[in-house]
């Protein structure tokens, strides 16, 4: 299991705290905006895969609450994430590619300064996912990714991991839950890789997110259209009575909700299909057993 000094538990336990309370994360909003309704932690000690469109249980999030997650940062577009998300004292996790932490560790640094949990999306976020590389080979990318965020965010990183593509491996799932990190999906996402604009990618979220009433959503802050459209989308979620929750890392039981009877992962089929170009249909992991329960299952209801 992975140790953590005394000097980072004590750094998150000061950023927790001082986002546990709504008046802190609005000191400098009005009413107005949406601010942070509360936080959740994450315990850094039993991992967890959660994400009702990949593993069969998600965080337990009460009716119109939103944990917003941003992947493939930092970019040129993620400063004006990080001022949209500001404007709106809002929070968010930004699950940051090792490589681009390299060449931009400023922008990781202010992402860390500003309160947002800064966490982990592979080192190369290889095209060919890390599915479809050796076991040694993923967790070596993994491992490189893990030291160049941290080293960016000067020192301090929460123990959250995104596959890139949600193309896991219960091997690689395993590995990362025994060491104390717990592996995020998402419940529902933006597809802000496709081609439309950043009205068609509101609506399309918006909808998404009125079907399932809440959840930890999926953006791209490497993408200027989820860039231009996030200033509307966090104050139709203030309009509509939606409630935003910020996830860092804790000591007490992370809560978790099981998914209901018919559960079926929205990733897998769309995994293989992207995959079959380059194994020839055969994906390794589509007949494998899905992702382990949390380590101690007193954490799950």
């Amino acid at each position: 299991m992975k140790r953590f000094s005394i000097s980072k538990k004590f750094g998150f336990l000061s950023l927790a705290l001082a986002l546990a309370s709504p008046a802190a994360a609005r000191a400098d909003c009005g009413p107005e905006a949406l601010g942070v309704s509360r936080v959740i932690e994450i315990d850094r000690a039993h991992g967890a895969a959660v994400g009702l469109q990949t593993y069969p249980r998600t965080l337990d999030l009460n009716d119109h609450e939103v944990v917003l997650t941003f992947d493939d940062g930092p970019a040129d577009t993620t400063e004006r994430v990080l001022s949209a998300l500001a404007k709106e004292c809002a929070r968010a996790t930004f699950f940051i590619i090792g490589q681009n932490a390299e060449n931009m560790p400023g922008m990781v640094k202010r992402t860390a300064a500003e309160g947002h949990s800064i966490a982990h999306h592979s080192y190369s976020h290889p095209a060919k996912t890390l599915r479809l590389m050796s076991e040694a080979a993923a967790k070596a990318d993994i491992d490189k990714g893990i030291a160049a965020v941290t080293k960016a965010a000067g020192g301090t990183a929460a123990p959250f991991f995104r596959f890139p593509g949600f193309a896991d491996t219960p091997e690689l799932v395993a590995d990362l839950l025994a060491r104390g990190y717990t592996v995020f999906g998402s419940d529902l996402w933006a597809s802000d890789w496709s081609q439309m604009t950043p009205k068609a990618e509101l609506d399309l979220v918006l909808s998404r997110l009125e079907k399932t009433g809440k959840g930890i959503v999926l953006f791209h802050d490497s993408q200027s259209i989820t860039a231009q459209m996030l200033p509307d989308f966090l104050r139709e979620l203030k309009k509509r009575g939606y409630k935003l929750v910020h996830i860092v890392p804790g000591d007490g039981p992370t809560p978790i909700a099981e998914a209901g009877p018919g559960w079926t992962s929205t990733t897998e089929p769309i995994i293989a299909k992207t995959l079959s170009k380059y194994t020839g249909g055969k994906d390794k992991a589509a007949t494998q057993p899905q992702a382990p329960a949390p380590a101690n299952g007193d954490h799950t209801h």
